[in-house]
C-alpha cells in the first residue's frame, strides 16, 4: 500500500507560556485555549447531565440500603473488567453487603447481557439486581429474561443503541436517544465512574455515610482504572475524555495507584513514574485482554481487584504468559491472513476489495480482532477476519478506517440483506458480528459493495499525517520530554508526528524484525538514533542513502541512561 506524508497546517493565535512546537501541535488539534488544557478533576462535565442516571442512583441506593445481592455483569475486553472492578470496589466502598460479577465466558455465550447468562448469574447468585456494565444496550431478550425473574436491571453502556431499546429499569448511556451530555465519547468504564459519581452524591445527601459511621469513598481513587479502560477501548480523547485518563495518570505517577494495576507495570519494565498514555494501550492492555481472549477475564478483574500486590503479582505473572501464548497465535493467524491473500491473488492493490473479510477454520476467536486490526493498518481498508464458533457459526470482528462508521454499515447490510447476519454491535471503528458459515461469501460481497458505496479509491490510500518539520535546535531531549507529558495521546489527539529529509548514516536489523537506523538531518552535523518497528530490510531498498522520514520522539531509557531517539512512522525514498 502506498503511504504519503501530509502536513497539517492550521494557524491560531499563540497561548502564551508555551513554545513555538507545542503551540504548533496543539493548534494542529484545534485546541484554542489554555482552558482546554485545564485538567483538573473540577472541570468534568457533571454527572447529572446523563439521562437516567438520578434514576440508576436510586435503584442502587435502595439496594445498598435492603443489602440486595448485586451482580456486576462485564465484558471480556480491558473496557469491560475496568468498568466491572470500578463498579466492585465503589459499591463496597459506599457500604454494599453483598457484590459479586460475572463476565460471560466470550467462547460459551458471548457477549452481553444474554439469556444464558442471566440464567447463570440466578443459578450462581441468586441476585436482586443486575448492573451491566460496558455492556446492556443491545441485550434485548436477556433483560426480559431478567425481567422474568424479578430482577431490577440497570444498564450502563456506551455502544450505539438499536431501535429498540431494552425493557431496563434504567439505562445510562451517553448514546441513547434524548441524551444531552456533551461528551458522547466516554467509554463504558467512564460511564459507570459517572454512575457511581451520581451514587455517591444521593448517598451523601441522605446521610447515609454518616447514619453508617462509614467514610465518604474518594472515588477519584478510581481514576487509574478509569485511564486504563479508556485508553484502552480506543475512544476519542475528546476533552472530558483527557482530563479523566490525565487525572488517572498522574496518581499512577505520584504512587497511588492500585495494586494491580502496579503489578501489571512492574511485569511489563515499565517506569510508573514516567507513564504515558501509550504505556496502557502497547502494554498493560495487552494483558489484561489475552485473559479475556484466550481464557477468562475472571482472572484480570481478580488482579484488578486485589488489594495485596503479592497476590497481584502472582496473577499479573499469570497474564503474561497468557500473553505470551496469544502472541503465538496472533504470529501464526497473521501468516494465514497473509497466506490467504496471496492465494486470492490480492497482493495487487487494484485487485484487493474495498472492504475485505478473511475467514480460515483455524482462526481463533479469541484473537480475530487484532489479525483484523493488523491487517487494516498494512492495507488501509475496513476489515473483518471470522473463525468458527462450537456452534458452527461464523463470528467476525472488524476494524475500521477513517470516513467509514463500521456498526452503521453492518446495519446497512443487515438491511438490505434480512437474515444475513444474526446479531452485531460496536462503534464507528469496531464491530462484531455473528454469521452463518454458508453466508460467508454473500456477506463477502455484501459488505464490500457497502464500503465501495461510501469510500473510493482515494480514501484508501495511506496517509500519514504531520506536524511539520523540527529545527535542529528543537531535536532534543527537551523537546521530546515536553511533548511526553504534554498528552495525555491517543485516539482523535493523536501524539505527535514530525516529518524530514534525513541521511542514512547507518542501518541494521535488530530482532530479527526492527530496523535500526542512525539518521542525519539534511544540512545538518546532527547524529540521531531511529528505529522502525517491524521493518525489514525487505521492506526497504539496501541503497536508498537519503529519505523523507515521519517520526515521533521519543526518550529512551536503557539501564538509566536517556537519549534522544525517533519511532519512525514512515519512510520513503527523496
Amino acid at each position: 500500500m502506498h503511504k504519503s506524508i501530509k502536513r497539517i497546517e492550521k494557524k491560531q493565535e499563540e497561548i502564551t507560556g508555551l513554545s513555538s512546537v507545542l503551540n504548533r501541535v496543539y493548534a494542529n488539534r484545534n485546541v484554542k485555549s489554555e482552558d482546554e488544557l485545564d485538567y483538573s478533576i473540577s472541570k468534568l462535565l457533571p454527572f447529572n447531565q446523563l439521562k437516567g442516571i438520578s434514576e440508576a442512583a436510586i435503584l442502587i441506593s435502595d439496594a445498598i440500603k435492603n443489602e440486595s445481592t448485586i451482580v456486576i455483569v462485564g465484558d471480556f475486553d480491558v473496557d469491560g473488567a475496568t468498568s466491572t472492578t470500578v463498579a466492585v470496589k465503589a459499591l463496597r466502598s459506599m457500604g454494599a453487603k453483598k457484590v459479586e460479577f460475572l463476565v460471560p465466558n466470550r467462547f460459551k455465550f458471548g457477549y452481553g447481557l444474554t439469556p444464558e447468562i442471566v440464567q447463570v448469574a440466578v443459578e450462581q447468585f441468586n441476585p436482586d439486581m443486575i448492573i451491566t456494565v460496558d455492556n446492556g444496550i443491545s441485550s434485548i431478550e436477556g433483560v426480559k429474561v431478567a425481567k422474568k425473574f424479578n430482577l431490577k436491571v440497570i444498564v450502563t453502556d456506551h455502544h450505539l443503541p438499536a431501535e429498540t431499546l431494552p425493557i431496563a429499569d434504567a439505562i445510562v448511556n451517553p448514546n441513547q436517544p434524548d441524551d444531552h451530555f456533551p461528551s458522547k465519547m466516554l467509554a463504558g468504564v467512564g460511564v459507570i465512574f459517572y454512575v457511581m459519581l451520581a451514587l455517591r452524591s444521593l448517598l451523601r445527601e441522605q446521610g447515609w455515610f454518616t447514619e453508617q459511621n462509614l467514610p465518604e469513598p474518594n472515588l477519584a481513587e478510581l481514576l487509574d482504572l478509569v485511564a486504563l479502560g479508556t485508553v484502552a477501548d480506543v475512544v476519542p480523547l475528546d476533552y472530558n475524555n483527557r482530563i479523566l485518563v490525565s487525572q488517572g495518570l498522574a496518581r499512577i505517577r505520584s504512587g497511588r495507584v492500585c495494586a494491580g494495576i502496579k503489578a501489571l507495570i512492574d511485569i511489563t519494565g515499565r517506569d510508573a513514574e514516567r507513564l504515558i498514555a501509550s504505556d496502557f494501550g502497547f502494554a498493560i492492555a495487552p494483558r489484561l485482554n489475552a485473559a479475556g481472549r484466550l481464557d477468562d477475564m475472571s482472572l484480570g478483574i481478580n488482579c484488578l481487584l486485589s488489594d495485596d500486590i503479592a497476590v497481584a503479582h502472582t496473577i499479573a505473572q499469570q497474564l503474561d504468559e497468557i500473553n505470551h501464548a496469544r502472541r503465538d497465535i496472533e504470529a501464526d493467524m497473521k501468516h494465514q491472513a497473509m497466506k490467504l491473500l496471496d492465494e486470492m491473488h490480492l497482493d495487487n492493490n487494484e485487485n484487493l476489495p474495498f472492504g475485505l473479510c478473511l475467514f480460515d477454520e483455524d482462526f481463533h476467536e479469541g484473537v480475530v480482532g487484532i489479525i483484523a486490526s493488523r491487517i487494516k493498518d498494512k492495507w488501509n481498508r475496513p476489515v473483518i477476519v471470522f473463525a468458527k464458533t462450537e456452534d458452527g457459526l461464523l463470528k467476525g470482528s472488524g476494524r475500521s478506517i477513517k470516513g467509514f462508521h463500521l456498526r452503521d454499515a453492518l446495519d446497512s447490510v443487515a438491511t438490505k440483506h434480512p437474515e444475513l447476519i444474526s446479531k452485531f454491535g460496536g462503534h464507528a471503528m469496531a464491530a462484531g458480528l455473528t454469521i452463518a458459515e454458508i453466508d460467508f461469501e454473500l456477506f463477502t460481497k455484501a459488505f464490500d459493495d457497502e464500503v465501495r458505496h461510501h469510500l473510493c479509491e482515494d480514501d484508501l490510500q495511506g496517509v500519514v499525517m504531520s506536524d511539520g518539520e523540527l529545527l535542529d535546535s528543537e531535536l532534543s531531549m527537551n523537546t521530546a520530554e515536553e511533548l511526553r507529558y504534554a498528552g495525555p495521546w491517543g485516539q482523535m489527539f493523536q501524539e505527535p508526528v514530525f516529518d524530514g529529509a534525513f541521511n542514512i548514516i547507518n542501518k541494521r536489523i535488530v530482532a530479527e524484525k526492527h530496523l535500526k537506523l542512525l539518521l542525519q538531518p539534511v544540512g545538518s552535523n546532527l547524529k540521531i538514533d531511529a528505529i522502525a518497528f517491524n521493518t525489514t530490510d525487505e521492506n526497504w531498498s539496501e541503497q536508498i542513502s537519503k529519505a523523507n522520514i515521519a517520526y515521533r520522539l521519543d526518550v529512551n531509557v536503557f539501564r538509566g541512561n536517556k537519549n534522544l531517539q525517533l519511532m519512525v512512522e514512515h519512510i520513503e525514498p527523496c
